[in-house]
């Protein structure tokens, strides 16, 4: 009897897994906790993890292989975007045929299927992932392919020939999303489509999925401007009302950049955060695009980068500690030297930014994690080639941006030799 006893638990054991598959990421004041343990990471933006598997068997083993290298290296939480919408001819985008939304309320069940591919690998690395839903830029579509939708024409994009793009007519028109009753109605489906779906993979619904951290309403949102203000306010709320009435298991976000977002009001900021439905706050940190430098001149503004940084940290800090939620900092980047997007090119500077950031958040116990952007892999730019084009393999930086102008490869030792040792001292 005592050695049936034995053979049956040695048979229970070859058969569990290799690991206990961590639990959902929860809430406790200015920070996270898992299983009630303390949960701080350093992590990366990898948008197109979704999308890698429905580039068939290559496709999953470059997977495989950049997931193996994120955990071996400690970076266990990816941002990811859920997926694209809209069919369109504008070639700085997300492709076509990557697109999960080619027209309202129809859905591309492959690009669903990467997506379970995705969180079913994530599960077997007990690592977590933040989904975000659409987005504020064109790059994968976003708001304005839900106002195109609806007869608002074509929106200005910024790559536009004939002088049909600029900045104000870019914000009128995406400030027009929040009075479009159709367009936020056709997201709504969206969101609902998602977040109802079952893994086609494991056969776990994604409410119910731990390897889910949490959900973000759009990245980067903005109300454009500050007469669609109160209806951005609104339309914040009214979405993580519906997240929250669907999914109680997950935690909800906005995507914030910050401040910036409402042109320096601090007060819109804080209100979409204080939503009793938005468990923590983020921030984005980008040098470059907020005029901190100019062209090449990183080391000539260095000090102007690391001031103006830490002062943004702080004063968003400052009102998550009011709310008493964690802060994040999910999106920070800078170019390699000299604006350079080659692989020959050095990373003195982003080094020491990186080393900047994450000590930051090692020191500051308000700051719960950081997410870097962005992971590039195994990808490598194209010797003469910008931008993307179709059949490119994926990285860091989307269609519409220089092809390695942020991205972080798998070859960049010297980075990965910052990330990894903070990845380290944050746990």
């Amino acid at each position: 009897m005592n050695k049936i006893f034995k053979a049956l638990v040695l048979s229970l054991v070859i058969a569990l897994p290799a690991f206990a598959q961590q639990g959902f990421v929860k809430v406790k004041g200015t920070g996270f906790t898992i299983d009630s343990k303390p949960y701080r990471y350093i992590g990366t933006n990898y948008w197109y993890g979704g999308l890698l598997a429905t580039n068939g068997e290559a496709g999953k083993k470059r997977l495989k292989t950049e997931l193996d290298f994120l955990k071996q290296h400690g970076v266990t939480n990816l941002r990811v975007m859920v997926g694209a919408e809209g069919i369109t001819t504008y070639k700085y985008r997300t492709p076509n045929e990557k697109t999960l939304q080619p027209q309202a309320g129809k859905f591309n069940e492959n690009i669903m299927v990467g997506l379970d591919y995705l969180l079913n690998e994530l599960a077997k690395r007990n690592m977590k992932a933040v989904l975000h839903f659409t987005n504020t830029w064109e790059w994968s579509g976003g708001i304005g392919q839900y106002l195109k939708w609806n007869g608002y024409g074509e929106q200005p994009y910024p790559k536009s020939l004939g002088g049909y793009y600029s900045w104000d007519k870019l914000r009128q028109y995406i400030s027009q999303f929040y009075s479009c009753k159709p367009c936020m109605d056709e997201l709504d489906n969206y969101i609902r489509y998602v977040l109802n779906r079952t893994n086609s993979l494991n056969g776990k619904k994604y409410a119910n999925d731990p390897a889910i951290m949490a959900w973000e309403i759009i990245n980067e949102p903005r109300p454009m401007e500050k007469a669609a203000v109160p209806a951005f306010e609104q339309w914040i709320s009214h979405v993580a009302a519906l997240v929250k009435s669907i999914d109680k298991n997950h935690l909800l976000t906005t995507g914030s950049e910050g401040d910036i977002a409402s042109d320096f009001d601090m007060a819109v900021y804080q209100k979409i955060h204080a939503d009793k439905n938005i468990d923590y706050l983020t921030i984005h940190i980008w040098p470059k695009n907020w005029s901190w430098f100019k062209d090449t001149s990183i080391n000539k503004s260095y000090k102007v980068i690391l001031d103006s940084a830490s002062r943004d940290i702080q004063k968003h800090l400052k009102i998550a500690q009011q709310l008493n939620k964690p802060l994040v900092i999910e999106e920070f980047g800078l170019p390699r030297d000299l604006h350079v997007y080659t692989l020959s090119a050095t990373t003195y500077n982003r080094d020491h930014f990186y080393d900047f950031i994450f000590n930051n958040v090692v020191k500051n116990p308000g700051i719960a994690g950081a997410n870097f952007w962005a992971f590039g892999g195994t990808a490598r730019p194209i010797p003469g080639q910008i931008f993307w084009k179709d059949a490119d393999e994926f990285m860091g930086d989307p269609g519409g941006e220089e092809q390695g102008l942020n991205s972080v490869f798998d070859t960049d030792a010297s980075t990965w030799r910052v990330i990894t040792k903070y990845a380290g001292e944050i746990k």
